[in-house]
């Protein structure tokens, strides 16, 4: 080859690196670290291409489409994680590996106190940014997730009050079974036993518990109030459970007006004017409230069944009978100061 030939060729040779290691170093640039931070959110079923486009309108990419690329045949792209991530732009390599595994989606955690309603609940998880409205839904028609014990048309009362961690991409579905569990998990063999004990089906039990849980000012009370309900359903005696009459209306319980003729309404949860149980729960009872009714105390000191309880100035007032009932409302609850 010729002298001249060769030097050509050396120039080609080089040209061509060059243009090589530029386009590497380019390439390199553009899957590098953009130094931004931000939180991101990756469906559920979300391919590398979505990915990639979501990572590059944060910040955290230059180019969606190389690292749409890198994902397919890096293989990375089927073990994508779902979920609500707060990352860095620390270069494409390290996004990949955060979002397979590398890194936990964020997660939040909520508490569902004792004794609230179902719809108390949904609000709850709409202000935490989850979907309060579906799983009101859910609850209200739950389909084939409706346990065999629930007697009623909704869970109510099975939502069992706890604290939750949950993804940030959690469903309504995802949301209801988590608080079915947490409920399945109070019916141990010992509670099934003292439920055929006291002949109480899941549903009656829920049922009176929500009651208890609505009416008790304490734990300490719970027991004495399942004994007057336990015994008055005994006797054929109606509940007179405020509670029921606010749930039957949609009302809290400082809202019932006796002067409105809420009492009178005409609702099987109304326990003034039908006697038992009413339909199903009214709120969603505590551990402490379920424990009551399987462990109620029904008696005084003498034996007498408790028929009557009130509360006045922070205390519970119970009775046997109707006229140290009305006695001792005349003298505490309805006395002045």
């Amino acid at each position: 080859m010729p002298e001249g030939s060769r030097k050509w060729l050396w120039r080609g040779v080089l040209a061509l690196f060059l243009t090589f290691a530029l386009l590497l170093a380019y390439a390199l640039w553009l899957l590098g670290p953009t130094g931004k931070e931000a939180v991101v959110r990756i469906p559920r079923g979300a391919k590398g291409a979505e990915v990639a486009r979501i990572l590059e309108e944060a910040g955290l990419l230059r180019s969606g489409h190389l690292f749409s690329a890198y994902l397919r045949f890096s293989g990375r792209e089927r073990r994508l994680v779902p979920g609500v991530y707060r990352l860095k732009g620390e270069g494409a390599f390290r996004l990949a590996r955060a979002l397979t595994g590398g890194e936990k989606p964020l997660t939040l955690t909520l508490t569902f106190p004792e004794g609230q309603r179902a719809k108390d609940y949904a609000q709850r998880l709409s202000q935490a940014g989850l979907d309060g409205e579906g799983f009101l839904r859910l609850v209200e028609n739950p389909g084939p997730l409706k346990p065999p014990y629930v007697e009623g048309r909704t869970l109510e009362g099975y939502l069992f009050p706890a604290t939750y961690t949950f993804d940030l991409l959690a469903t309504p579905e995802e949301v209801v079974r988590a608080l079915l569990r947490r409920f399945e998990a109070e019916l141990t063999p010992p509670v099934r036993a003292l439920l055929a004990e006291r002949g109480l089906s899941v549903h009656a039990w829920v049922t009176l518990a929500s009651i208890v849980q609505a009416e008790a000012g304490s734990e300490a009370e719970m027991p004495y109030i399942a004994g007057v309900f336990l015994n008055r359903l005994e006797r054929g005696m109606p509940l007179q459970a405020d509670p029921t009459v606010a749930y039957a209306l949609g009302k809290r319980l400082p809202e019932l007006s006796r002067p409105a003729g809420d009492f009178a309404v005409d609702s099987p949860y109304n326990t003034y004017r039908y006697k038992g149980l009413p339909p199903g729960p009214i709120g969603n009872p505590g551990r402490a409230a379920l424990l009551a009714v399987l462990n109620p105390i029904r008696q005084d000191a003498q034996g007498r069944p408790y028929l009557y309880f009130f509360h006045a100035r922070g205390k519970l007032f119970l009775n046997t009978d109707f006229a140290g009932h009305l006695r001792d409302l005349a003298r505490h609850r309805y006395s002045s100061p």
